[in-house]
C-alpha cells in the first residue's frame, strides 16, 4: 500500500511559522511542521505559475 500525502495546508504552515516567531518551537520542529503541511508541494507551484514577490 502506498502513502500518499494529504494535500498542503496554508494554515498549518502560518501556524508553524507564528510558533517559531513567538520562540515556542526549535527551528528544526518548525522545519518538520512545514514540510508534514506542504511547504514543498507549495513552493512548486507557485515556481510553475510564475509567481515573484509583489514589490
Amino acid at each position: 500500500m502506498a502513502f500518499e500525502a494529504p494535500a498542503p495546508d496554508l494554515n498549518k504552515l502560518i501556524t508553524a511559522w507564528e510558533e517559531w516567531e513567538r520562540g515556542e518551537q526549535a527551528p528544526g520542529k518548525v522545519l518538520a511542521n512545514m514540510k508534514t503541511a506542504g511547504l514543498a508541494q507549495i513552493l512548486r507551484q507557485l515556481a510553475e505559475q510564475g509567481w515573484s514577490p509583489a514589490e
